[in-house]
């Protein structure tokens, strides 16, 4: 069976970007959320194998939902994407439990390795 995905991030593009790449790598996507809260539920409400999560969203940011998610399920797996300047809300978003990130805009090569990494 493949393994499952939330894509979070508040611009349409960037999650129809992100679902096309894991697409293609066999990954099944089984929700998206455009706002942090949403993201929480979505995570709550599938269990993914995978989150990928913007760092800057409506309602509650992206950092805020890695430490929801993680507090109530230590073993999430969520990759960050963010654009270039973040570095200090990267390393932020590791420290709240996020397994690694990938920089906007970035290759599909990059979001791949990324996710092997993150999935080991």
């Amino acid at each position: 069976m493949s393994q499952t995905v939330l894509i979070c991030d508040d611009a349409i593009f960037m999650r129809t970007m992100i679902g096309d790449i894991l697409t293609q790598a066999g990954f099944q996507i089984v929700a998206e959320a455009e706002t942090g809260v949403q993201a929480v539920e979505k995570y709550r409400q599938h269990k993914p194998d995978l989150v990928t999560m913007d760092i800057v969203m409506p309602d509650m940011g992206g950092i805020d939902a890695v430490r929801e998610i993680t507090r109530e399920d230590p073993g999430a797996r969520i990759l960050m994407c963010s654009a270039m300047g973040q570095q200090a809300l990267v390393i932020e978003a590791i420290q709240a439990g996020a397994k690694d990130f990938v920089v906007k805009p970035f290759q599909p090569s990059r979001v791949l390795e990324a996710v092997q990494r993150v999935l080991g």
